[in-house]
């Protein structure tokens, strides 16, 4: 009776002990359930990867953000974008999670130009019906969707060259605030080759837009894009599938430009952001 007795008991131990590893692992998957990770740049410009539990609902500022199977989402914040930022998690049983994001304001470089040809500031009328429907081929293009999370496999620099221009900054031509530059520009010989900043599907390759010249766009992906302006030659058709790194074309100076360089921006669902934040200043060569 007394063996039975104790062999009850350390039953009744091993039970209650595997009763408290389930309520263990219980608390720590549903805690990883409703956790959420945040990399990247809070700041005017700025890119950031998400990631959180693939059947949550994601917000920010009240817009809702698609999440891949991974639960991996992105977030972009505009040039003007406001200090603060509201992301709202909604996770599978309906738990709310909220969290203000600080974003760091930026200072623009504003350069005033004066005393120039009006044809210089303003395109001449006979080109408005050419230039609008340019916009609606580009606007088309960015709005293809692209499901694969091409940009998963990092950016490098598209091109060698010396830094001429940079995100945000605006000119002033004869008192007409013109709209910010919104990529940033390398400046070296005509020819120089230009790679694919990451993985990604080809969605425009057009030869000489009247403002951007023959241009390549690449969808990165889950809304985000990569332009690449000026070139002087095209290397790729649309619907290519190409690698980090490939070469897709060539520097120059067509389209609306005032030397060879070339111009890279980048854009995710209409927002555009500062591309050198996602790449090292250290890796940019000055030539191939």
């Amino acid at each position: 009776m007394v063996k039975l007795l104790q062999a009850l008991k350390k039953l009744m131990k091993k039970i209650i002990n595997i009763k408290y590893i389930y309520i263990f692992y219980f608390f720590c998957f549903s805690s990883i359930a409703q956790t959420i990770e945040l990399d990247g740049n809070f700041i005017q410009g700025g890119l950031v990867i998400g990631k959180t539990n693939p059947a949550s609902e994601v917000y920010l500022d009240n817009k809702k953000i698609s999440l891949d199977e991974e639960g991996t989402f992105l977030l972009a914040f505009s040039r003007k974008n406001k200090p603060e930022a509201l992301l709202k998690i909604i996770f599978p049983k309906g738990k709310k999670i909220t969290k203000t994001l600080n974003i760091k304001k930026r200072q623009y470089i504003i350069q005033r130009i004066n005393d120039l040809d009006n044809n210089k500031v303003v395109p001449p009328k006979h080109f408005y019906e050419r230039i609008k429907n340019e916009i609606e081929i580009v606007k088309r293009a960015k709005n293809i969707k692209v499901p694969i999370a091409y940009y998963k496999s990092g950016f490098m620099w598209p091109s060698a060259g010396i830094i001429t221009g940079v995100y945000g900054s605006q000119r002033i031509l004869n008192g007409l605030p013109r709209r910010p530059h919104f990529g940033i520009d390398l400046a070296n010989k005509m020819g120089t080759p230009v790679l694919a900043p990451a993985d990604g599907i080809v969605v425009l390759a057009y030869d000489n837009l009247y403002f951007a010249g023959s241009t390549i766009i690449i969808a990165h992906g889950k809304g985000l894009s990569s332009s690449l302006l000026h070139l002087s030659d095209i290397f790729v058709n649309i619907g290519q599938e190409i690698k980090k790194g490939d070469k897709v074309g060539s520097m120059g100076e067509s389209g609306r430009a005032t030397g060879v360089h070339l111009d890279w921006r980048m854009e995710l669902r209409g927002i555009r952001i500062d591309p050198q934040l996602l790449v090292s200043k250290k890796d940019l060569r000055k030539n191939f």
